[in-house]
């Protein structure tokens, strides 16, 4: 069973497994905190609760917890070592909290997975006249794979090479038929 937790201040729902829900519900800081009713979400996408309180001079100290690192904090204690080291979601969803979505990742990985900005759809490709060129980033240098007749040729030879070098952490494109 998957818990659905309605954001307060938007209307998307966080996904959390029964045992993570749990622990949120009943641990002595986070349920006096009131953590499950006072998620937000956070202008990256991802849910967040915000405590703050005034510091001895005055001024106001304000602390977020981000819900996906507090989790895999918690539950992927093994899997984070030097290069893997930031917390992403396997399907993209970053509300999808749930623990088989949650994976610490490179910074190399999390820069490869996020979302195109090429006005063609597809990461590493662009249009150029009347044809589309594919250009994939290896070791920091652009290297061009090619020009084709249309974006979705383009985007399939991206694959083809983002899958040979970097495997599964590699962006694979879908490409619409």
């Amino acid at each position: 069973m998957t818990y659905k937790v309605k954001l307060s201040n938007a209307e998307e729902y966080v996904l959390l497994d029964p045992e993570v829900y749990e622990w949120l519900s009943n641990d002595p800081y986070f349920s006096t905190l009131g953590i499950l009713k006072r998620l937000r979400m956070h202008s990256s996408g991802c849910a967040v609760f915000q405590k703050s309180w005034r510091k001895a001079d005055g001024t106001t100290k304000i602390e977020t917890y981000y819900l996906h690192k507090l989790i895999a904090e918690k539950y992927l204690v093994g899997d984070k070592d030097e290069k893997k080291n930031l917390v992403s979601a396997k399907n993209g969803d970053k509300l999808d909290c749930r623990l088989e979505n949650i994976m610490y990742r490179s910074r190399a990985t999390a820069s490869r997975q996020r979302r195109t900005t090429s006005h063609t759809g597809y990461t590493g490709v662009y249009k150029e006249h009347n044809r589309y060129r594919a250009v994939i980033s290896i070791e920091g240098k652009a290297t061009h794979l090619g020009m084709f007749d249309t974006a979705e040729e383009a985007a399939a030879a991206y694959n083809r090479v983002s899958k040979n070098l970097f495997g599964e952490e590699g962006k694979i494109n879908k490409v619409k038929k």
